[in-house]
């Protein structure tokens, strides 16, 4: 069975300009497979990463402090986290310019 594997490269993501950036927004039933999130400052620095459904803030990782220069793997060990239709994967930093979110996917996965 095929799969379509996709990324999603979101960088200096923080909450200073309001709404925090789309990562992922679940078609039909997307799988993601990997978020590895990068302080790229060279001060230590929190990261929220959570799943907005329904109008409500379910959170996967919530102000995890990342060191300077360090990175945070969020989805290890062949894990996984479905999607719905209209789920939206979202996520943020602390700090203006400071991090960079790396998030892999299967888009639709196939029955």
């Amino acid at each position: 069975m095929a799969q379509d594997f996709r990324n999603n490269i979101q960088r200096n993501v923080d909450v200073s300009g309001g709404t925090p950036p789309t990562l992922v927004t679940g078609g039909n039933y997307d799988a993601v497979i990997g978020i590895r999130c990068c302080n790229t400052s060279a001060s230590a620095i929190t990261a929220s990463v959570y799943i907005v459904n329904g109008g409500n803030d379910y959170f996967l990782a919530k102000d995890v402090s990342i060191p300077p220069n360090s990175a945070i793997e969020l989805i290890q060990g062949g894990a996984k986290i479905v999607l719905e239709s209209g789920d939206v994967l979202k996520g943020y930093a602390s700090a203006a310019t400071s991090l960079d979110i790396i998030t892999s996917f299967i888009d639709t996965i196939s029955s």
